[in-house]
């Protein structure tokens, strides 16, 4: 035993300088300054040992403060990585550099998910593979490591991974579908499988409810629509679903319709949320003198107003009736709420300045590319200037 504190300093030392090498660093001295310490035991009032308490694991911890790991944040999110023995941060640090990554990058991912450090460099080359049946390019998955590190690290199951992919084509997606899931809910692939069909199996049941005749087509539909679908629960789907069918007093082939178009990309708001914010556009829109029936009009022709905030929605309102727009004009246009207050009012300002009449010439304008309104307010100036 009395060899163990040496080789743990030679293994120390080794470790140290093939990082400073691998992330261009010059080493101050060729000292460890991984030190071996004295085990000490405590004892309980009855005599009985106490187990010793894990400590981190410095020589880990002066690696990755020569990485430029932010040791803090990664401390604060996985604690329990610091006091693992064995630890693989200059196999990932040389696995990504030669997949392209920068030394700042390979920080970053660390800082933000320290588990990527207890990857095999086995486990790393299978997954990169699965992932390049997706996409073409090293680069496309250095960046999306670079924005969310745990779509790549946070399972450790490849056979999983392979098997959702499998499962994902066979629902008809193809490889542009799986980049944009990749891309955006990543945790899609991280699930298990069961739970993937779990989900699908719900859609289906659902579509065949409301009398569908092609459960497989509404599933891609759905998912094509709403990307974080797979990620949510059964139960909160569910539960949005019921309430809009009842808030909005739908029949099930209007339901249905809806479902495949725009109300289906709503569905993994939380229920609470969903809930929240029909009501309070409930009490919006009758306070402004409108009826129940235009609210539902409204939903149907505008499902993402659900996304907005009570908050937001009630300055967005209030800015445009403000500017001399009515709320039937809003009822009938209501794609004008897609753009920020502080848009909004940019743009009711410059037609006001120009003598731009909405009642005559409806907000359509209001609804154009910010190019094409600077062009007509170009143009509405110059006829004042004639």
């Amino acid at each position: 035993m009395a060899a163990v504190p040496g080789v743990r300093t030679l293994l120390c030392l080794h470790r140290s300088v093939f990082l400073q090498r691998s992330f261009g660093l010059v080493p101050l001295q060729l000292a460890s300054t991984c030190l071996p310490r004295k085990l000490c035991s405590a004892t309980t009032r009855n005599n009985e040992p106490k187990p010793p308490v894990a400590t981190e694991n410095e020589s880990l911890l002066e690696n990755l403060d020569l990485m430029g790991v932010d040791v803090p944040m990664a401390r604060q999110r996985q604690p329990g990585v610091f006091r693992k023995a064995f630890t693989n941060e200059h196999g990932l640090a040389q696995f990504l550099q030669g997949k392209g990554a920068s030394p700042q990058v390979i920080a970053s991912i660390i800082s933000r998910y320290p588990r990527a450090i207890t990857r095999s460099i086995a486990h790393m080359e299978q997954r990169w593979k699965l992932w390049r049946n997706i996409f073409c390019t090293d680069a496309e998955i250095v960046s999306i490591l670079a924005r969310s590190p745990e779509s790549f690290f946070r399972s450790s199951d490849n056979e999983n991974l392979e098997k959702n992919i499998h499962f994902l084509i066979s629902l008809g997606l193809n490889s542009k579908d799986l980049h944009r899931l990749l891309t955006t809910a990543p945790r899609t692939f991280s699930n298990s499988l069961a739970l993937n069909k779990q989900m699908v199996e719900l859609l289906e049941d659902i579509c065949t409810e409301l009398g569908g005749q092609n459960p497989e087509r509404f599933v891609k539909t759905i998912i094509s629509r709403n990307l974080y679908i797979l990620i949510r629960s059964t139960k909160r789907v569910k539960s949005n679903i019921d309430t809009l069918r009842s808030a909005l007093k739908l029949t099930d082939s209007e339901l249905l319709a809806l479902l495949e178009g725009q109300l289906g990309a709503i569905l993994d708001l939380s229920n609470e949320y969903l809930k929240n914010n029909l009501n309070s556009l409930q009490q919006k829109i009758i306070s402004l003198g409108c009826r129940k029936s235009d609210i539902k009009k409204l939903i149907i022709s505008y499902p993402v107003i659900l996304y907005i905030g009570p908050e937001t929605l009630s300055a967005k309102l209030d800015c445009l009736l403000k500017g001399g727009i009515t709320i039937k004009q809003i009822l009938e246009k209501p794609r004008v709420l897609d753009y920020s207050t502080q848009n909004i009012t940019g743009r009711l300002e410059e037609l006001q300045r120009v003598g731009y009449d909405f009642k005559k010439n409806g907000i359509n304008i209001l609804d154009t590319s910010r190019k094409r309104f600077e062009a007509k307010i170009e143009k509405l100036a110059a006829s004042l200037d004639n």
